[in-house]
């Protein structure tokens, strides 16, 4: 499968950007240091900082953290024409919490504006003019409307001759699972490019084997399947190849945001040179430097950083 032709933006991402709240105190009285997050948040940003041209759609409250992402939008280069301050309406909030385990996330979301997106509210113009459409799981179990608004996104986008990518990425506290794996099954059926990840796919599918799920995925139609393994790396799969790309191992200090880190940089290099293979290496080395910073966004790395680290590693 080959990069589509040239539009107006390479990316554009559709979904629920969250406040971060990452636990940087772990005594008795714990402190939190307030960042941003959410999956599709991320990977724009993650994106962007790889020089891809990437817009966001959303909707947030009308209030300082609204107001925020708005900020951090423009700082980061991300077309926001398409994010709406909803007044009276609240932005969404997650906490992260660190333990013996690793993170554990907490959420603060319900009634939040994104969540009342519906398929009226869709910036079909916007869904056109972009190469790839970024979507997810997470986006369609916020609410009825919002899945409704993310299967009208693929429709609009598929009908464009778009590229459709879609995180399977999977949280049982916002849905039970029959519903999850009846939407997620449908939401691969429109997509090109299938971005599970491994515990989740496993849940989904009941399938545990990275062969066994990306034929699953390829089965209902995707035609690139990038399933990450955490610290064995990411198994691509076409219907021309497939192999494991391996990881490159850092001393992690977070991993929260990591597979977004790898979304967002897989896209970028992908869109650049049409090779999933080599965007897997390039992806995996994004996805490690993340990881040795904490919470979701702050420590996405550069394009620069990125180049830097895989130049080490190719003379070490």
């Amino acid at each position: 499968m080959n990069p589509p032709a040239e539009g107006d933006l390479d990316i554009l991402c559709i979904g629920e950007p969250l406040v971060e709240f990452a636990e940087i105190g772990r005594e008795e009285e714990r402190l939190y240091r307030r960042g941003f997050g959410g999956d599709t948040a991320n990977v724009a940003v993650a994106a962007a900082r790889q020089g891809a041209r990437v817009a966001y759609a959303t909707a947030l409250g009308d209030d300082p953290f609204g107001r925020e992402f708005i900020d951090l939008f423009a700082r980061e280069g991300i077309d926001h024409r398409a994010v709406v301050l909803e007044p009276g309406v609240r932005t969404g909030l997650y906490f992260i919490h660190y333990g013996p385990d690793g993170h554990v996330f907490g959420y603060d979301r319900i009634g939040s504006a994104a969540s009342r997106m519906g398929p009226a509210d869709l910036p079909g113009e916007l869904i056109a003019g972009s190469r790839v459409l970024q979507v997810s799981a997470i986006s369609q179990a916020i609410s009825s409307s919002c899945t409704d608004a993310i299967f009208a996104a693929m429709h609009m986008a598929k009908g464009a001759g778009r590229v459709v990518s879609y995180d399977t990425n999977l949280r049982l506290a916002l849905w039970p699972l029959d519903r999850a794996r009846a939407t997620i099954n449908a939401a691969l059926a429109l997509s090109d490019i299938a971005r599970p990840g491994l515990d989740d796919a496993r849940q989904l599918t009941g399938l545990t084997s990275p062969d066994e799920i990306a034929d699953h995925c390829l089965a209902h139609g995707c035609r690139i399947v990038a399933l990450t393994l955490g610290r064995e790396g990411t198994f691509i799969a076409t219907s021309e190849a497939r192999g494991l790309v391996p990881a490159f191992p850092v001393e992690a200090l977070d991993a929260s945001g990591a597979g977004d880190a790898f979304t967002g940089a897989f896209l970028a290099e992908w869109l650049a040179q049409g090779d999933p293979f080599a965007a897997a290496a390039y992806g995996n080395a994004a996805a490690a430097l993340k990881t040795l910073g904490v919470g979701a966004i702050a420590p996405m790395p550069k394009r620069a950083a990125v180049e830097a680290f895989l130049s080490e590693h190719r003379t070490a």
